[in-house]
């Protein structure tokens, strides 16, 4: 792509992308070049910024994984367009914290899109203006609605709140607010693809509340409710910032325990282990502290006698020991919550341990 030099002058190009937009992009074939520069190397992004005139620039995470703050922060120094960036799944808590506007530290990001994203939500319009359409949005505005036979709205006229409403019903338990089960399986299956590249390990934990059949008969279905979004806060509040909990069906959740973000960001060095290492403390104490709040939680809904009386059975299984795949893991830490129900419930089980209930660990 030709370089410009000189002073930074407007030349209709309104965003920039930086990075392997294939892999961000569900458009991405048919980018207009006259609205967009597209730099796959960061270096030559990071110059175009300083150099020409830019209305959003969106940042492609994955092309960036060891440099990302500095590169955010080239970008904020030569350039004041608003920044944002293109997040895998499993890159989402490490995009939220660098678009979050923390107390004494700089801003780095305006804000995130989930991938693969439509070109269109990283260009919202102003008032009155008229943005060219790519093919495929020209396509997408033909479209007519099923019910009012109107044309529906074209992305590049509303595409930013439908977008983001459309990904909350596709990766949100409208009951708990918690990811749902297609979040849950596909954040799982990246986030192992990274595990493997880096020596990490992910400990996925499944559970489900002790007799909530019987609760849900004796209380009802309101009272269930309750329940189920009660043990989802409060198994939120146990959590660590960045493991991701969802609800995968019924009372059944699950939890995906991974190594911090802020290492992958450029926030330390890379811990590695070995694949015979054992399962991560910090899940184990999570899960414990989890069984402890949900029997001492005050459940109102159940009446006076609700307080203390949940308890849960789950399953805990680890990469690299406990299997290689997201497919593996569900199943080996289903199959522990299983034995943990027949053993007598109130218990999370260890897949392969001598002593399996984590109450019976040190």
């Amino acid at each position: 792509m030709c370089s410009m030099t000189g002073p930074r002058v407007q030349r209709g190009r309104r965003v920039l992308l930086i990075g392997d937009v294939g892999k961000a992009l569900l458009d991405a074939r048919s980018v207009d070049r006259r609205l967009c520069e597209v730099h796959e190397n960061v270096l030559d992004g990071i110059d175009a910024a300083a150099r020409n005139v830019f209305d959003t620039i969106g940042v492609v995470m994955v092309s960036a994984p060891n440099q990302l703050g500095s590169v955010l922060r080239a970008l904020r120094r030569s350039s004041s367009a608003r920044i944002v960036l293109l997040a895998r799944m499993h890159e989402e808590p490490a995009a939220r914290r660098l678009a979050a506007q923390a107390s004494g530290e700089e801003r780095l990001a305006d804000e995130y899109c989930l991938c693969p994203a439509l070109l269109a939500s990283l260009c919202p319009r102003t008032a009155g203006e008229q943005v060219m359409q790519t093919p495929l949005e020209s396509q997408i505005s033909d479209l007519k609605s099923p019910i009012s036979n109107s044309p529906i709205l074209t992305p590049s006229a509303e595409l930013e709140p439908r977008q983001r409403h459309l990904e909350r019903l596709a990766t949100t338990d409208d009951l708990t607010g918690l990811r749902n089960r297609r979040y849950i399986r596909e954040f799982a299956r990246q986030i192992l693809d990274r595990a493997r590249r880096t020596g990490g390990r992910v400990t996925i934990l499944v559970f489900d509340i002790d007799d909530f059949k019987h609760y849900n008969d004796v209380y009802g279905h309101v009272a269930g409710d309750e329940m189920l979004r009660q043990a989802a806060i409060l198994m939120r509040r146990c959590c660590r910032s960045h493991d991701v909990v969802g609800r995968v069906g019924g009372d059944e959740f699950a939890v995906v325990f991974w190594d911090d973000p802020r290492r992958a960001a450029g926030g330390g060095p890379r811990e590695r282990r070995s694949a015979a290492a054992e399962h991560p403390t910090e899940a184990i104490f999570v899960a414990k502290r989890f069984q402890k709040a949900l029997g001492n939680a005050d459940l109102h809904s159940l009446g006076p006698k609700g307080e203390g009386v949940l308890t849960i059975s789950g399953g805990l299984a680890s990469f690299p020991r406990d299997g290689s795949t997201a497919e593996q893991l569900f199943e080996r830490a289903d199959q522990a919550l299983l034995e943990a129900k027949r053993s007598g419930k109130n218990r999370i089980y260890l897949v392969g341990e001598p002593q399996s209930d984590i109450a019976d660990l040190g």
